[in-house]
């Protein structure tokens, strides 16, 4: 087939689309119109904070949850959706790094969030696809399977189920695999969409609309300050927003770091072979299946970079569909969308006390990728700790651990990337002219000031200020989502200016809009 025509010629003309959106309704929750008071308050609709706030709703506290946009619809809508302790080769890092306990806690965290998740979907009746099924990692490269045996020596000494293979069900040959019994996959917004529900009511509520900007700390309480200048006074505060918005000097915008990730929805003349699959190497490439009405869509993963840094981000599409196409006989690709992560300094969620000072402000961080069962454990630890005082993992998770040997080489390297995108970014020359076709952006000098333009399809052209609102680097042009990019901490916003995803909180200036 030649995939230049027949796949991501057609299938790229059309913005992209998660599957998991897609294929719900959005639900209306309303906008904060009155200051409002309870228990706790819980900023960010992903799957850490709802959650999160479904867990204490059920202690019988009194919880607001509060959503910038609309619930479900960040990097929760974007995941590949895969429910697994597995998180690639992380096992015998994190023994190595920080010790076996803490990665004894981490494997049963993990794998307790699946089970609760199962838990819940029998109690509750939850239709949203949940089925167990095997995860491997595999690897193509000599240079891995030592680290793959030692990774299944090392989760099967922490309790998991886990083999080591040197064939797995795809249609082509590795070197070596490692294999986790009992893992599953879900539709997770059927799933927490259902959770979300259970919310409001008895005093408890959920808002969308409703972007957080501060949190004042007074009189033993916290008051959240919205954009749209209402309140939200509790006891306790989750701070679940992906990037913390609310820093408390604990220095998170220095220790973790954003990376984009791209995922295409595929329909295929083969039987799907069943289970779980994903790369031990570079580039990465991830597999699942979903089933999708009487048939099965086909989940390929991966083609990650820094978010701001990634080039002609459309090539990562295309790189997917090559994958693809070699694997499997592909029919159709009626979905394409990409996503961001942020990842901790020694790879290990930041999730508990937002510092060592703060017993009222939680946080919950730095998933690495695997958002599905650790915003699960966020949810579940960050309750314990408010009902009990203490979590089984509150140490792996601890947000004020550092460990040198874990940490330093990899803070030191991001954080030289960041002073370079930062410097760097004001100091590039721009071209002075605004010669530019639909659907393509530049950025140029507008009066001395470095701007970014983008002109849509219908001709008419969107200039913004191309400095970032959080810390001042330069945003970069997005071509494959048509946004503009922070390189430094991963804030993205539309051709307009307006927010997509923090941790900025304010929009990038308007400088103008040329109609056509």
């Amino acid at each position: 087939m030649d995939s230049d025509k027949a796949l991501w010629k057609g299938g790229f003309e059309k913005p992209p689309q998660s599957y998991w959106i897609a294929s719900t309704e959005q639900p209306d929750y309303p906008a904060l119109e009155e200051d409002i008071t309870a228990d706790v308050a819980v900023v960010g609709g992903g799957i850490a904070g709802i959650t999160a706030a479904y867990l204490l709703k059920s202690e019988g506290l009194k919880v607001v949850l509060i959503e910038a946009d609309r619930i479900l619809k960040g990097t929760t809508g974007h995941t590949t959706a895969k429910l697994t302790s597995q998180h690639s080769l992380i096992y015998y890092k994190i023994r190595d790094k920080l010790g076996e306990e803490m990665a004894r806690q981490y494997a049963q965290a993990n794998e307790a969030a699946i089970e609760m998740v199962e838990s819940l979907v029998k109690e509750k009746g939850i239709d949203c696809d949940f089925k167990r099924c095997p995860a491997y990692v595999y690897t193509q490269q000599d240079s891995y399977v030592s680290k793959i045996e030692s990774e299944v020596a090392a989760a099967s000494s922490f309790g998991i189920k886990a083999s080591y293979q040197e064939k797995i069900p795809l249609p082509f040959e590795i070197k070596a695999a490692v294999r986790f019994e009992n893992q599953a996959r879900f539709h997770p917004r059927k799933f927490l969409l259902s959770l979300a529900q259970d919310i409001p009511g008895g005093g408890s509520h959920i808002f969308q609309q409703t972007r957080a900007l501060d949190i004042e700390e007074k009189n033993g309480k916290c008051v959240v300050h919205t954009a749209n200048n209402r309140k939200v006074t509790a006891s306790k505060v989750v701070v679940a927003t992906h990037f913390p918005f609310y820093d408390g000097m604990g220095l998170y915008f220095a220790r973790i770091f954003p990376d984009r990730s791209y995922a295409l929805g595929i329909k295929i003349k083969e039987k799907y072979p069943g289970g779980m699959y994903i790369t031990a190497e570079d580039p990465g490439r991830s597999l699942r299946v979903q089933e999708d009405g009487d048939g099965e869509l086909v989940i390929v993963g991966g083609e990650h970079h820094k978010t701001g840094q990634g080039g002609d981000t459309t090539v990562h599409y295309e790189n997917l569909v090559r994958f693809a196409e070699d694997t499997f006989s592909v029919v159709d690709m009626p979905y394409r969308w990409s996503t961001q992560d942020y990842t901790s300094a020694d790879e290990v969620p930041y999730i508990g006390y937002l510092t060592s000072r703060t017993r009222n402000i939680f946080v919950a961080t730095g998933f690495n990728k695997w958002g599905m069962t650790n915003g699960t454990v966020s949810g579940m630890l960050i309750r314990d700790l408010i009902i009990k005082g203490k979590s089984p993992w509150q140490d792996v998770y601890n947000p004020s651990r550092f460990a040198l040997a874990a940490s330093a080489k990899k803070l030191i390297l991001e954080n030289v990337n960041v002073a370079k995108e930062l410097i760097g970014g004001k100091l590039t020359a721009v071209p002075s002219d605004v010669e530019i076709k639909p659907g393509e952006a530049r950025v140029f000098d507008l009066e001395g000031k470095k701007v970014g333009a983008y002109r849509d399809e219908k001709s008419q052209l969107h200039i913004v200020d191309t400095t970032c609102t959080h810390m001042g680097c330069e945003l970069k042009w997005n071509s494959a989502e048509k946004s503009w990019d922070c390189p430094c901490h991963g804030s993205r916003f539309t051709y307009e200016g307006e927010i997509i995803e923090g941790p900025a909180l304010r929009p990038i200036k308007p400088e103008m809009r040329e109609e056509a």
